[in-house]
């Protein structure tokens, strides 16, 4: 099959999820022969990117579109998925997989010329705090369209198929998002650039927006009795005054370290030599870095959302969403600091069985045979 992929912002990269999960299902799709087109978004910061499409166009396989737009994120989707649209329904294309909802507004035109649509819920966007009333609303009427008009829907947690469910009536696909088993490897580049060794850290490694939750995280640590740092791994996405909040919380603890947007080696390192993961989301469609730092068999912390407990389920120190006595209690409970008894030796064994990139790969041409 020919099939175009629109919503994220470009591959490759791992700036967020939307990212990973086109990369690698499109990487997966190209080796079982199918012809994949992925339109990326040209912007600010985003040259060294667009390096690969000047000299081949081509990545893993797959054919990069670079779309131009503006770094405004009040308008970046809309004019990218817009552009996009229109150059996609001259490329012949057996289907078009949007991403993300404000993109999947604009299916609405590929659906009224009859070329077949699938759309992923990677998260009910409009609940997010960085959005305002203008562009809550746009992603809201994505979300809609979405519902109404794709040929099929895939949905990342069963809470959003229940919400499409009840709100919509609307049948979706649960199809999760998948992790690569990786190999664990000695820090390294993290000693020689922050000082930190195995076991002498936790990580939070996110976007940092405020329904990630780290201003918790930074509450909860700074009222605890403990020598081990917290490292805070992630940049602003669309959300500078909270990002600058989050820097003058973490110069007044010379415990925390804010490191900013990680990659390759030293992201790897990061989770590798973690005494724990914490992620204190509000929102999350499906956190692809719990999962993450699940498949270096880490010690994770997690706010009790559903769509956290739906990844670690029984398996994980679990707090009250918002709580920031629950989370300082679970810190403790998990550092041992009232008997001094820490075990960093003791990992857990996940399951991980269920995140298969290739058997959800399968999942995605299975249903893209049914949507002809």
């Amino acid at each position: 099959m020919k099939i175009a992929m629109i919503g994220h912002k470009h591959i490759p990269s791992r700036e967020g999820g939307v990212e990973i999960v086109v990369e690698e299902l499109s990487k997966r799709l190209v080796i079982k022969g199918d012809e994949v087109e992925v339109y990326n978004r040209m912007g600010k910061n985003r040259a060294n990117v667009n390096l690969i499409q000047k000299e081949k166009q081509y990545y893993e396989g797959i054919r990069i579109i670079t779309i131009l737009t503006i770094n405004k994120k009040s308008f970046d989707a809309l004019i990218y998925s817009f552009l996009a649209t229109i150059r996609a329904i001259f490329g012949r294309y057996d289907l078009i997989h949007y991403h993300a909802e404000g993109p999947s507004a604009m299916l609405i035109i590929p659906h009224l010329l009859k070329i077949r649509t699938i759309v992923t819920i990677h998260g009910l966007d409009w609940q997010r705090a960085k959005w305002g009333g203008l562009a809550t609303k746009y992603l809201l009427l994505g979300e809609k369209i979405a519902a109404k008009y794709a040929d099929e829907v895939i949905v990342l947690s069963m809470s959003a198929h229940d919400y499409f469910i009840k709100t919509y009536n609307r049948e979706t696909h649960y199809i999760p998002n998948g992790v690569i088993d990786p190999l664990p490897i000695e820090a390294d580049v993290i000693e020689k650039k922050y000082g930190l060794k195995r076991n002498d850290y936790c990580l939070f490694l996110a976007r940092i927006v405020p329904e990630k939750g780290l201003h918790y995280l930074i509450e909860a640590y700074r009222n605890l009795n403990t020598d081990i740092k917290l490292v805070i791994a992630g940049g602003s996405s669309h959300s500078d005054d909270y990002f600058n909040k989050i820097k003058a919380l973490v110069e007044q603890d010379n415990r925390i370290i804010m490191t900013g947007f990680v990659d390759g080696q030293e992201r790897e390192e990061l989770f590798s030599n973690c005494r724990a993961y914490i992620l204190p989301s509000d929102i999350e469609g499906m956190p692809l870095s719990l999962l993450e730092a699940m498949s270096y068999a880490r010690k994770c912390i997690v706010s009790n959302i559903a769509e956290n407990l739906e990844v670690i389920k029984n398996n994980g120190y679990i707090f009250e969403k918002g709580n920031v006595v629950s989370l300082l209690h679970q810190l403790q409970r998990l550092l041992n600091i009232e008997d001094g008894s820490v075990d960093p030796g003791h990992y857990p064994n996940y399951d991980l069985s269920s995140f298969n990139w290739d058997n959800i790969t399968d999942k995605h041409k299975k249903l893209y045979s049914n949507s002809r």
